[in-house]
């Protein structure tokens, strides 16, 4: 990858398109913005891909993500907390659980990150009526 300077941040470019960088959100993404995405893409397409192996019946999957950061230390990021809402018909919750549990096992950008971040993750799970 290649990034270069801009008026206000950075940017580069992929296949699918430029990727503004920014510590303002009027000219492109902020850091931690894609820090939270690629801990909560990584781990949601995992635990898909594990749901999906085990031909899990499910309609949706939403991943809300909350940050607590540290002013005083640069605005790190202290902890970030991912909710998983799954929605589907007879749905087992610790067959779930497990499932969940093994992706973050198995999530590169949580393993590479959870000796400086906490990661909390929680379960939610919506039966749906046929």
């Amino acid at each position: 990858m290649e990034f270069y300077l801009k008026d206000n941040g950075m940017r580069t470019e992929f296949d699918y398109g430029t990727l503004s960088v920014s510590g303002n959100e009027e000219f492109g993404f902020r850091p931690f913005q894609l820090m939270v995405a690629s801990i909560a893409g990584c781990s949601g397409s995992v635990f898909r891909k594990i749901l999906d192996k085990q031909r899990t019946d499910y309609d949706d999957l939403i991943i809300h993500a909350d940050v607590e950061r540290n002013a005083k230390e640069a605005n790190r990021i202290e902890r970030i907390t991912l909710k998983y809402t799954i929605k589907g018909h007879r749905l087992n919750p610790e067959k779930l659980e497990r499932n969940l549990a093994l992706s973050r096992k198995n999530c590169s950008m949580i393993r590479s990150v959870e000796d400086s971040i906490k990661i909390e993750e929680s379960l939610e799970i919506v039966e749906l009526s046929r």
